[in-house]
């Protein structure tokens, strides 16, 4: 169990790194932790509970905000970034050429 909190908690830390505006993909901030599954960064993502970390700054590799985003949906997510300047190709997609973190 430490280790899945300690994984969890450098996940947090990674993603509180991400500057407003500006997203990154779940495999992303994977492949900053030194591994390759991202799926359980978005495993740590939605067992957030500290709404002062940035998690809705996480999308998935084609730009999507997540649909059950933990803190209010995917609308509650695309407000946020919106509300931050991020750029949306449509209702689901940022623009990641535009807003998304280079590695």
């Amino acid at each position: 169990m430490q280790k899945k909190s300690n994984f969890f908690q450098q996940v947090y830390d990674e993603v509180k790194k991400i500057p407003e505006g500006k997203v990154m993909t779940y495999g992303q901030v994977a492949s900053r932790l030194g591994t390759r599954d991202a799926r359980r960064v978005g495993h740590a993502l939605h067992a957030n509970k500290d709404r002062s970390c940035p998690c809705h700054r996480v999308v998935n590799k084609e730009g999507r905000v997540a649909p059950s985003y933990a803190f209010g949906g995917h609308h509650e997510q695309r407000n946020r970034l919106i509300a931050e300047g991020v750029k949306f190709l449509d209702e689901m997609r940022v623009d990641l050429d535009k807003c998304g973190c280079k590695d």
